[in-house]
């Protein structure tokens, strides 16, 4: 579905080239300090316009239509929409019988029988995560913990330095490449989260997932875990926390006091410039295709900012909790 959460509960709506896309946040406590400039800072951190990323520029200008009276939330459902104004649909007219690799043309057009809008992605498109960086600055107010995510690598290259000359060779084949986001929240108490299916883990993974295009997490020592042994990956308690933080700051799904830590793997852009083969669905024939339109060639680097927001949705509806 659209919803996440119980307690602090988030609903998407809109297309990519729909009149408008948005985002309803109930639970929202009243009396937080609110108003439009506050969600600017995070909305221009995942803005497009720099190198590496689509040129499709939108104003990108959050409308507060609801929850907000005086410079304050007043309890009741905070609503604010973004309007599409920079859309080219005639460049995904060519599309509508010939899924692009790698997106969920082929899996919406299945499972709504065709009459899902498949322009820019529809509802399916990275457009959508907009709505989710307004509610992240909602949930990271009323929670009130430090978060704070950042590329460590894009294309297999961890040096930041390489990351322009990487990226303009990429764009020249026409090609696209992924990255890597870590993520970490200060200032969690110990014992948030529950066992088993609500864990801490569960339910960052569950939001993180929501975000298109990610392709795996790890908390702490991650995958390197089953590498190592117990001695060396276990947290011996100092002072009432892990000495290391193998763990990620959560045991037993719990947060233990120390720093939150995990990592996301984020995919190459699906639609690239260069030639592909997929299926015409319409007349059976496997056609090449090239993808027409404005792409990010790494839209990783957009993402950390959307890490954020979602690690803090979860946050916000444990402790309302």
């Amino acid at each position: 579905m659209n919803t996440f959460g119980r307690n602090f509960r988030v609903q998407v709506f809109g297309e990519s080239h729909g009149e408008a896309i948005g985002v309803v946040v109930d639970g929202v406590k009243a009396g937080i300090p609110l108003c439009k400039e506050d969600f600017m800072e995070d909305i221009l951190r995942r803005k497009s316009g720099a190198k590496g990323t689509t040129q499709r520029i939108e104003a990108d200008e959050p409308e507060i239509l609801s929850g907000i009276f005086e410079g304050h939330t007043t309890g009741a459902p905070v609503a604010i929409i973004f309007k599409n104004t920079n859309t080219r649909s005639a460049d995904y007219e060519a599309l509508r019988n010939v899924p692009r690799p790698g997106h969920a043309d082929y899996t919406a057009s299945v499972k709504w029988k065709g009459f899902n809008d498949p322009r820019g992605g529809g509802h399916f498109s990275g457009r959508l995560t907009l709505p989710l960086v307004a509610a992240g600055v909602i949930a990271k107010k009323q929670c009130g913990f430090s978060f704070n995510a950042g590329l460590i690598e894009i294309g297999g290259e961890k040096d930041p330095s390489k990351w322009d000359g990487l990226l303009e060779t990429i764009s020249k084949e026409g090609d696209s490449i992924g990255g890597i986001v870590e993520c970490h929240v200060d200032g969690v108490p110990a014992g948030i989260g529950e066992p088993f299916f609500d864990s801490v883990e569960a339910l960052v993974s569950h939001a993180v997932f929501s975000i298109p295009g990610v392709r795996g997490i790890e908390f702490g020592d991650g995958f390197n875990a089953a590498r190592m042994k117990g001695s060396e990956h276990n947290d011996p308690l100092t002072s009432r926390k892990p000495a290391k933080n193998g763990a990620g700051g959560i045991n037993g799904g719990i947060t233990n006091g120390a720093q939150i830590v995990f990592r996301v793997a984020f995919k190459p852009t699906s639609s690239i410039a260069k030639a592909q083969m997929t299926l015409n669905v319409k007349t059976g024939e496997t056609v090449e295709l090239r993808v027409p339109g404005r792409h990010d060639t790494c839209f990783a680097l957009r993402t950390p900012v959307i890490v954020e927001a979602v690690t803090a949705i979860v946050m916000a509806d444990f402790i309302q909790g």
